[in-house]
């Protein structure tokens, strides 16, 4: 079996981007994106990207980074409001958008059950961002940092995940493996800002 562990993010992502591809990033606003992959696959310098994810980033973070350096040309995305640059780029004409609603679909009833009716959405590279992995790239992820990754890593062509761990194999119990090694091509452990889109705090009670 391949070695799957890389030193890095940059290593992790060589031979991987060209011009033109599809990305899926993971992550929801700031959570749980792959912050690292990110940078990488703007260092890259691959261009006329579109980039599949929930939403786009702040202006000098995450997919921003990407969005500042005019290397995504299309976002296929639910919601893109936290982002100046996004909003600058795309009323001047400069870049396409797909919205891609988390509702409102058509919907078809079989056998009594009711179900959405979705065209799949598919990339050439998937990068995601887990808490611990191991050497053959099974996957855990904590709790709303999960989100959108575990989709995102089974619909790429190959999938790089970073991880804040990486762990012996078998230190999973296999019934807590979110995503199974088989979709995970390259892994590569890494360090985190962890920013906050959001910050909020409860209100100081009136003395």
């Amino acid at each position: 079996m391949a070695n799957k562990v890389l030193p890095d993010a940059a290593t992790a992502l060589k031979g991987l981007t060209f011009d033109g591809m599809t990305v899926m990033s993971g992550g929801f606003g700031l959570c749980g994106i792959p912050e690292n992959l990110i940078v990488a696959l703007r260092d890259s310098g691959a261009k006329n990207l579109t980039v599949i994810s929930n939403n786009a980033g702040v202006d000098d973070f995450g997919l921003g980074l990407l969005l500042k350096t005019r290397q995504i040309a299309k976002m296929v995305s639910s919601y893109v409001g936290e982002n100046k640059e996004f909003e600058r780029q795309y009323l001047s004409g400069e870049l396409q958008l797909e919205f891609n609603p988390q509702g409102g679909k058509d919907i078809r009833d079989f056998d009594g059950e009711t179900y959405v009716l979705e065209t799949g959405l598919k990339a050439d590279l998937s990068i995601v961002k887990a808490w611990k992995g191991d050497a053959e790239g099974n996957l855990v992820f904590r709790k709303t940092a999960r989100n959108f990754n575990p989709m995102m890593a089974t619909a790429g062509k190959v999938c790089v995940a970073e991880v804040e761990e990486i762990v012996p194999v078998g230190s999973f119990d296999p019934d807590q493996i979110h995503t199974p090694g088989i979709y995970v091509d390259r892994i590569v452990q890494a360090t985190f800002e962890k920013r906050i889109e959001q910050r909020t705090v409860r209100k100081r009670e009136a003395a």
